[in-house]
């Protein structure tokens, strides 16, 4: 019989072969586009949330919505209780899948200065987000 000397694994150790499905939170609320700002804040509230996934018609994610960036759009000068989801998304993304590493999101996240990801799967379902921690 050999002995074998075990040395406890750094947590970077672990992080390096951990994907985004191991990390994930559930998708949680999913609102649609069509919502405006103001319902989508209440939703926020009611579901003690920061962000919410937003979908198209068909279902398919299409981008996130933070707390803090509906709240920029309500104090806006352009902004009207009629401004909707779809009015303020910009540019759609980034997303990550759930087998996408998690050194490969974090460079993402910091790369587009985003605290939150949807994570999707091949068709552009939300299953769900990948935030920091706070």
């Amino acid at each position: 019989m050999t002995l074998v000397q075990m040395q406890p694994r750094t947590a970077n150790a672990i992080a390096v072969g951990r994907t985004v499905a191991d990390a994930m939170d559930t998708a949680g609320p999913q609102v649609c586009d069509d919502m405006t700002v103001e319902v989508a804040l209440s939703v926020m509230v009611s579901a003690r949330t920061g962000h919410l996934l937003v979908c198209d018609d068909s279902g398919l994610c299409i981008g996130l919505v933070t707390h803090a960036r509906l709240a920029a759009v309500r104090e806006g000068s352009a902004y009207s209780d009629r401004v909707r989801l779809r009015d303020i998304l910009g540019d759609l993304g980034p997303f990550t899948s759930p087998v996408t590493t998690m050194a490969e999101a974090g460079h993402m996240m910091r790369y587009n200065q985003v605290d939150a990801l949807p994570v999707v799967d091949e068709h552009g379902s939300a299953l769900g987000v990948l935030a920091l921690a706070r």
